[in-house]
């Protein structure tokens, strides 16, 4: 079942904030636009190019008004260790980054992989009603566009028509 045009799941976690280990909820981001999105595991090889990709993308996001959080099933210790490898990550990151050791965020969106205890490379936009806007969910071979998920977020905020491949500044249609 979607959660698209329903109230997005109330969640509360642990997180890696730029290096320091704070809890981070959803009340935290009532009034505020943001996207959550979900990678399958710390020290692997495609979820780095997406964080890098919305890191990069970060004061594009702020510009916009949206928040930007990851999630994973590691620890917070798992993050810390990761993201100081300054091969793999050459910039800080320094969006919240949400250690669901528990599960309970991953499966309040329905996007854990039960059988194996990982998320799915999942994304969902809320806007600031507390809204789901958009819902996305990729297998965990396959990464996704963090410019995609950034041209989606101004389309919903724009409130306009957006036909495919609209982007800030392109007219409506309709």
């Amino acid at each position: 079942m979607s959660l698209v045009g329903k109230p997005a799941p109330q969640w509360k976690a642990v997180a890696y904030v730029n290096g320091e280990q704070k809890v981070v909820s959803s009340d935290d981001y009532k009034g505020k636009w943001y996207v959550l999105y979900w990678y399958p595991l710390d020290f692997t090889f495609v979820c780095p190019t997406e964080i890098r990709g919305f890191q990069a993308l970060l004061k594009d996001f702020e510009a916009e008004g949206v928040a930007v959080i990851g999630a994973s099933t590691d620890s917070f210790y798992s993050h810390k260790a990761w993201f100081a490898d300054r091969k793999t990550f050459p910039e800080p990151i320094t969006h919240p980054v949400l250690a669901d050791t528990g599960h309970q965020v991953s499966r309040a969106f329905g996007v854990l992989d039960e059988e194996n205890g990982i998320a799915y490379r999942a994304t969902v936009l809320v806007d600031d009603k507390g809204v789901v806007r958009a819902f996305s969910i990729n297998d965990v071979q396959v990464g996704r566009s963090p410019s995609e998920v950034l041209r989606t977020a101004q389309a919903f905020k724009s409130g306009g028509l957006c036909g495919a491949d609209w982007h800030k500044g392109d007219p409506f249609v309709g």
